[in-house]
């Protein structure tokens, strides 16, 4: 099982103030331990506040590398686009001189893009300093969807990211096309910080520490991870 750590927060304030703390923190040690960092985030409104705080920090972002959890396999300019998400939340002011490290390529579909962007991957520091993730009302975690063609592959293979094509639903909306971290992607991480906001959702989680199928809900392949540091921050 990870290693579990799990932070309950009055508001999202509160949860931003600590989670733009501890990236701080993260960020700033790695460069003095290892003169780089690396950094994997994911879209959402949970994490936009504290992308946008961070954002202003003076830390050294010329040693930094940001790199995406997933991506829908649509154009930067998409309003759905997680890679423009990133860019008009994080990469901005002083983070505007970090390297980011995008999945959307020119490929058609996320099948024949996933080479590409493995080898990408392949690249970054590793293990990633710190993984940000977050958690849909479905169980799911980065593109990890229930039941979604190619979760099977993702939590099996060794390689970092794998493409999914998930269930239409009201969860993942008509672009069911995605690209992810594997469950061994996410693994790779020195800190994995998980964010959940709502009651239905703070439910949904405490049913993934249950025994189950992982390809119901699957966050609980990421809780069953060996030794994965595993931060957990809930806020109402």
């Amino acid at each position: 099982m990870a290693i579990l750590t799990e932070k309950f927060f009055d508001s999202k304030d509160e949860m931003t103030e600590h989670l733009a703390s501890i990236l701080e923190n993260t960020l700033s040690h790695a460069i003095e331990t290892d003169a780089a960092a690396s950094i994997l985030v994911s879209g959402g409104s949970s994490p936009a506040p504290a992308y946008k705080r961070l954002s202003g920090l003076d830390l050294d972002w010329s040693k930094i590398t940001v790199a995406m959890v997933d991506e829908r396999w649509v154009e930067p300019s998409h309003e759905k686009s997680n890679e423009a998400f990133i860019n008009s939340t994080l990469l901005q002011d002083k983070a505007s001189k970090a390297s980011f490290v995008t999945m959307k390529n020119s490929q058609v579909t996320a099948a024949n893009g996933q080479e590409e962007v493995e080898a990408r991957y392949q690249g970054l520091k590793q293990p990633f300093d710190v993984t940000i993730l977050g958690m849909g009302p479905d169980g799911h975690t980065a593109s990890l969807f229930p039941h979604a063609q190619g979760l099977e592959s993702a939590l099996e293979t060794e390689q970092l990211v794998c493409a999914i094509n998930a269930i239409e639903s009201e969860v993942t909306g008509s672009i069911t096309e995605r690209i992810s971290l594997t469950l061994a992607g996410i693994a790779n991480t020195q800190h994995a910080i998980l964010l959940i906001s709502g009651d239905a959702k703070r439910a949904v989680y405490e049913e993934a520490k249950q025994d189950g199928s992982e390809l119901d809900i699957p966050l609980r392949a990421v809780l069953r991870l060996p030794n994965l540091k595993l931060s957990v921050f809930w806020c109402p």
